[in-house]
């Protein structure tokens, strides 16, 4: 089981960093950053499909819905929000400088 959740937590985690910065990038689709803020809204919210006071089940469907919808937000990135949400961002000319 540990095997299995790990590279999936893995993986949320980088999802979650690229859809930051994908939601800033201008490339990026109003739909996805409107789908992107109904995530967030969902994480937070007091109102969910399973209420939290039921043991259990109420934080099962946080686990399970939030990284399903980030990972699909994600997948419907346009290439170039991608790469502006990439590692080390835009480069400028590649070239380094001495002061």
């Amino acid at each position: 089981m540990m095997n299995m959740l790990l590279p999936r937590l893995i993986l949320f985690r980088k999802e979650v960093v690229q859809l930051w910065k994908a939601f800033w990038a201008a490339e990026t689709p109003l739909y996805l950053k409107a789908a992107t803020l109904f995530v967030a809204f969902y994480l937070f919210n007091p109102f969910d499909i399973l209420p939290d006071f039921i043991p259990i089940l109420g934080w099962v469907d946080d686990i399970i819905l939030v990284p399903l919808m980030v990972s699909w937000i994600v997948s419907r990135l346009p290439v170039p929000a991608r790469v502006y949400a990439g590692k080390y961002g835009k480069t400028v000319d590649g070239k380094a400088r001495r002061m």
